[in-house]
């Protein structure tokens, strides 16, 4: 006679938290302030007015948008606010920074929205694997937030995992 196989995981109260589930919808842009500046170095304000006049913006619709120069120029803060003002009601999100920088504040506004009481006194492993960009700092804040109300917190799968914090 065979002996029916349980699947444990399924029936504990183990919570998978995963962080994918966060990932913000929606296309992701950059805008590279160098190719507006002489020789991808000097910003001449006349120059960079009429440059940001012309562009196209609509491209940017409803997207996340990092602003940010590759270069070593030294770009004053008013550039960034000037091409921020053009995205004002067509992109979703905008941050100085790289395209990194730009997920991490992201994700940092999603985990605000965590519902927490359907963690307490649970244990909840935050599932290590992902197909999508999530920074490192997401997983550091998810803990943060997540040992305040739990019963123990864990990372990775549940057929492997390692223990992170537990109740005292």
């Amino acid at each position: 006679m065979e002996k029916e196989i349980v699947n444990r995981v399924a029936k504990s109260k183990l919570i998978t938290l995963d962080l994918e589930d966060f990932y913000p919808k929606g296309d992701r842009f950059e805008i590279d302030l160098s190719q507006w500046l002489d020789e991808g170095l000097i910003l001449r304000e006349a120059h960079f007015r009429e440059a940001l006049e012309q562009h196209q913006w609509e491209v940017y619709r409803d997207g996340y948008v990092a602003i940010h120069c590759s270069t070593d120029a030294i770009v004053p803060v008013w550039a960034y606010m000037l091409t921020g003002k053009y995205l004002e009601g067509i992109a979703r999100d905008t941050v100085v920074g790289t395209p990194e920088v730009l997920e991490t504040v992201l994700f940092r506004e999603a985990l605000n929205s965590l519902d927490l009481d359907s963690l307490k006194d649970r244990p909840v492993i935050i599932k290590g694997c992902t197909n999508l960009p999530v920074p490192a700092s997401a997983y550091v804040w998810a803990i943060q937030k997540i040992q305040q109300v739990a019963k123990s917190v864990l990372f990775g799968e549940a057929c492997s995992s390692v223990p992170l914090f537990r109740k005292s």
